[in-house]
């Protein structure tokens, strides 16, 4: 038997305007229709009905765990400094740490990811290869200090995530838990009721190798993700590649200097010699853990920092500055070449070998032409560091690439044996000789799920909740007088006492204005509104989404939504 949940003995208020702070329509609509509110900057209180859609998430996500054999924890969130400094992740993960110091002095933190718990409760654990594969995870508050938590619970500094991981004594192994992983998120979205895309991505401060993330796509998301009309690539832009081929070096002429006064920028330069910004070469200076490195890219394109980073992760990037240029005599701002700079040289793909551009003499007010990569200079480590733009050629096929944004709700990884590495996770294996073991790093933001799918499914009047999720299944609203409330009220009970999750709206003193309006707002999916064609013996049966309205009697309408 399910539960009548009354809204006059509840804690539910929702308010008639937007908070004065937001700007997604998930901050905006989950504040309004009572379902969280704000505690501090990016920490948020999930109110009864929140916390009905965040437990439901959870439910699904942990019934598909279960599904491939995977075996439930719960770890501390409090973890000591030491088995982070093993890792390296003490230093990596930075300011986004939430670090404290007990009583005796003793460093801890709030933890971001539990790899490397994980890792040591296995080795506490496991033992011999017949202890695995394991597949063990927790649903669990994490915490990083962003610097700038924004759209409600879309980026808190607080927040409900599903973590998994995997144990394997071999490579195939890993690739069968990563593979039941994929299988288990794709039901987890599906029953979820959201849109979402599987994407090739990078792996970051997490480590490993093979890595994708699930993204659902939405205006207010901050991933931004390519997809190719003509085939099934998809791919966060973070992790775009490019395929050009070498050209032939032997059509280009010896290096020449030219006279370039006053042309210190790529627009500069281009409209003092007449050519496209496309047949420059452009080299940014950035400083990796404090050494300067040069990065060379097309003229007419932008080096992506944060790919940049990506690629060069844990090691710090920044852009250098004019402190960064005292001294240094070989370093000509505005005017630099790859061709003698004596500096580590990173490219983007498209400075293939053979190609030849308009650069830098490495001279005040000169640059050289015909400086030919591969004869003039060299290239030590080619890395996709390009700002992605609609149209770039799709890596399978070639056709135009089309660029969205979106909400990262998952994200799986081959880690390998990084973390094993780093804690000595060691199995006895079939030959009695000790084996170390591999592991897979699987998340899914539950939290976020939550207001991605208030992002995806909303409309002009509210929430609008896949049933699998919502807070109930119907939204009864007595609106009229005593009579109509109490067979509001009868017909909730008989709808409970036949499975059915009811919300009734029994507040004496409300209009029925504002409780159908409520009702939008909350998003239930189906509305049964008992107002004066009870006199008749009929009531409305609203589909939320749709808006469709039909009028059941009331002899069938348990009967009828008890059958949805």
């Amino acid at each position: 038997m399910a539960h009548v949940q009354r809204m006059s003995t509840s804690m539910i208020k929702t308010l008639r305007d937007d908070p004065a702070d937001a700007e997604t329509a998930s901050h905006k609509l989950l504040v309004r229709a009572g379902y969280v509110r704000r505690s501090s900057a990016g920490v948020w209180t999930w109110l009864p009905l929140g916390k009905k859609v965040l437990d439901n998430v959870s439910r699904v996500v942990r019934e598909e765990m279960d599904a491939i054999g995977g075996q439930e924890v719960l770890l501390p969130a409090l973890l000591p400094k030491e088995p982070y400094e093993t890792s390296g992740r003490w230093e990596e993960y930075g300011e986004l740490l939430f670090r404290l110091r007990d009583r005796k002095g003793a460093d801890y933190l709030l933890g971001p990811t539990h790899e490397e718990i994980f890792t040591l409760t296995v080795k506490d654990q496991c033992t011999s290869y017949k202890d695995l594969p394991v597949i063990l995870y927790q649903i669990q508050t994490k915490y990083r200090d962003e610097a700038r938590p924004r759209s409600g619970v879309l980026r808190g500094r607080e927040f409900q995530m599903k973590d998994s991981y995997s144990f394997d004594t071999t490579d195939e192994g890993l690739a069968e838990s990563y593979r039941l992983h994929r299988a288990a998120y794709t039901r987890v979205f599906e029953r979820l009721g959201l849109d979402y895309r599987i994407v090739s991505a990078v792996s970051g401060a997490m480590g490993g190798s093979a890595s994708e993330e699930f993204l659902a796509p939405a205006a207010a998301g901050e991933d931004t993700f390519v997809d190719c009309p003509k085939c099934d690539y998809a791919a966060n832009t973070e992790a775009v590649t490019t395929v050009v081929a070498p050209a032939d070096p032997s059509g280009h002429g010896p290096v020449e200097e030219l006279d370039t006064p006053d042309t210190p920028t790529i627009e500069s330069l281009a409209a003092y010699l007449d050519v496209p910004a496309s047949a420059t070469l452009k080299n940014l200076l950035v400083k990796v853990d404090g050494e300067v490195w040069a990065v060379g890219v097309p003229g007419d394109r932008e080096v992506d920092l944060a790919k940049l980073g990506e690629h060069l992760a844990p090691a710090v990037v920044e852009l250098v500055t004019a402190e960064d240029f005292v001294g240094r005599p070989e370093l000509v701002r505005g005017y630099v070449g790859p061709q003698g700079l004596g500096l580590p040289y990173l490219a983007d793909p498209r400075v293939a070998p053979g190609t030849s551009w308009v650069t830098g003499a490495n001279k005040p007010g000169t640059h050289a032409r015909n400086v030919v990569c591969g004869r003039d200079f060299t290239v030590d480590r080619y890395l996709d560091v390009v700002v992605v733009e609609p149209g770039d050629p799709c890596p399978r096929c070639g056709a135009g690439l089309e660029i969205g944004r979106a909400i990262e709700i998952g994200h799986i990884f081959q880690l390998g044996r990084k973390y094993a590495d780093a804690f000595g996770l060691d199995v006895l294996g079939p030959q009695g000789k000790p084996v170390r073991v591999t592991m897979g790093s699987y998340g899914i933001g539950v939290s976020r799920a939550v207001a991605a799918l208030a992002e995806q499914t909303h409309d002009g009047a509210g929430l609008c909740w896949p049933r699998e999720v919502a807070p109930a299944d119907v939204h009864v609203v007595a609106a009229g007088k005593a009579v109509q409330t109490q067979l509001a009220a009868e017909l909730s009970e008989r709808l409970a006492e036949a499975g059915v999750r009811v919300l009734l709206d029994d507040r004496a003193g409300v209009s029925p204005g504002v409780k159908f309006t409520d009702a939008e707002l909350i998003g239930v999916p189906t509305i049964l509104v008992v107002g004066r064609g009870a006199a008749d013996g009929v009531v409305e049966v609203k589909d939320r989404r749709t808006g469709e309205k039909e009028e059941v009697p009331v002899a069938e309408v348990v009967a009828r939504l008890a059958a949805c």
